[in-house]
């Protein structure tokens, strides 16, 4: 019977491009992706849209901007109805629901999977959401197991199933997302139509120690010398606590690369369980991660908001990305070209032939020729943006400028002769110019893009998490607007 093809989106947490055997890591252990890999396609220049999970997420179902969609930080706040599961609540060792009330942040957005549902997709969810309301099932999905606060320690995960609330002690929560996920393509696979099954592993995300993983992962990298990261001073602006020459190092690396290693475990079922359902071959299998990780790079444990103010260095919003379907994208090969999450959404749709009238006025450009030859360029911009909060970032081939309103510090990188980052030429003569093009051009896009009601820059994004809905400030200016226009 000939249909849409199935999809597998696969999705982890705080995984930087770098940790991946397949891009070049030979001391992190990830035989499925390196799978993918070689069935599918790498992309070298994945950019993810804002270094922090909750704004990156609402992003890649959007299509928008987090100045638009109004998701401008992880969220603190809007998961659960604490009164409704107070006792769940003393059930979490490790925090607690507070006073939570449950918002639905992305109520009235479309989402691709609104529009996978609406082609008669069937939609499954299989870990994190964390983008409110964790209990109701939202956006076309239908099958729907996450967790209550959006993040959990991994032997005590409050995972939410049909409208209830339960706390798993003892029970690893990738191991819980995994076992659901193949529950789900079992039941799905019965149906008469096409599925999307999202897996969201909260994988590699902290917590690290070793009390919070298998020994048998951990061991695998007991005495790994972890030359793969730097180990360089701590950043004069991170806000995790003293790390260099401490051997809270090893133990933050190993347990990183144990819960990746994890994950990847996971990843090796679903691709088996694909095989053994005979629907391998009519199956788009995706993964990626919804932001970067620095794991000691520029002496930072954390992503953009492990330095404060918050940064936009490549290891934090360079994000791994993979996608195979067999006989159509080919095996083994390696994309160059840039390419941000924005894109994401209109190359889903483009590449499934739908929606094509739903694309308008979104910032991305469909990628999608570039699956099927990956020297095929997208046309799109030659440049990529992120945002978060005040902070807003443009990034060419060569250079990256980056803002922090109203008033810096700025930054600006000549990529092609520092990689790494390591020199900011903002007070560079030489590069005055090319600093105000970028300046310009990064003004431009976000005012075409952004939604002045929520416009992270007016915000007051901290990095410490979201506790209600934006648009604060602009109810502000609404309220003052009659006295401020009577002088």
């Amino acid at each position: 019977m000939n249909r849409q093809p199935n999809i597998v989106f696969i999705l982890t947490d705080d995984q930087g491009a770098w940790a991946m055997h397949c891009a070049g890591n030979e001391e992190i252990q990830t035989p499925s992706l390196d799978r993918i890999a070689r069935n599918g396609m790498r992309f070298e220049n994945f950019f993810c849209v804002s270094p922090v999970c909750s704004p990156a997420r609402a992003s890649l179902l959007t299509g928008t901007i987090p100045s638009s969609h109004g998701v401008l930080d992880w969220l603190a706040g809007g998961n659960v109805d604490a009164r409704r599961f107070a006792r769940q609540s003393a059930d979490i060792p490790y925090g607690s629901y507070g006073d939570d009330r449950p918002i639905q942040y992305l109520a009235g957005k479309l989402t691709y999977t609104d529009i996978l549902a609406q082609n008669g997709y069937q939609c499954a969810l299989s870990g994190k959401w964390h983008l409110g309301d964790s209990v109701n099932p939202q956006h076309g999905f239908t099958r729907w197991y996450t967790i209550g606060r959006g993040g959990c320690c991994y032997y005590h995960a409050d995972i939410v199933e049909h409208g209830d609330i339960a706390v798993r002690h003892g029970e690893y929560v990738t191991d819980l997302i995994t076992d659901k996920a193949l529950e789900f393509l079992d039941a799905m696979n019965r149906e008469d139509a096409p599925f999307y099954l999202s897996v969201h592993y909260t994988a590699p995300h902290s917590p690290w120690e070793a009390e919070h993983h298998p020994k048998e992962l951990l061991d695998l990298y007991e005495d790994c010398p972890f030359h793969s990261t730097p180990d360089v001073p701590d950043h004069p602006n991170h806000v995790c606590g003293v790390t260099y020459g401490t051997p809270k190092r090893k133990e933050k690396l190993r347990g990183y690369y144990a819960a990746v290693t994890g994950m990847d475990r996971g990843v090796g079922k679903i691709l088996d369980r694909l095989n053994e359902l005979g629907i391998a071959d009519n199956t788009i299998v995706i993964f990626t991660a919804d932001n970067g990780m620095n794991m000691g790079h520029h002496g930072i444990w954390g992503k953009g908001n492990g330095t404060s103010p918050m940064n936009m260095y490549d290891t934090s919003v360079k994000v791994p990305f993979l996608i195979s379907y067999p006989n159509v994208i080919p095996a083994g090969t390696v994309c160059h070209q840039m390419v941000s999450a924005y894109d994401f959404f209109p190359t889903l749709l483009d590449f499934l032939g739908m929606g094509a009238t739903q694309l308008d006025g979104l910032p991305g450009k469909s990628f999608a020729p570039a699956l099927r030859s990956p020297d095929d360029a997208h046309g799109g911009s030659v440049v990529v943006f992120d945002e978060y909060g005040p902070v807003r970032m443009i990034r060419s081939a060569q250079y990256k400028y980056i803002h922090r309103y109203p008033h810096g510090p700025h930054e600006f990188y000549d990529l092609e002769n520092d990689p790494h980052e390591e020199h900011n030429l903002i007070d560079s003569p030489a590069h005055s110019a090319q600093i105000l093009s970028m300046r310009r051009e990064l003004e431009q896009w976000f005012n075409r893009y952004v939604d002045p009601r929520v416009d992270g820059v007016r915000e007051g994004v901290t990095g410490a998490g979201q506790l209600c809905s934006a648009g604060v400030f602009a109810q502000k200016l609404e309220k003052y607007a009659p006295l401020t226009q009577n002088g």
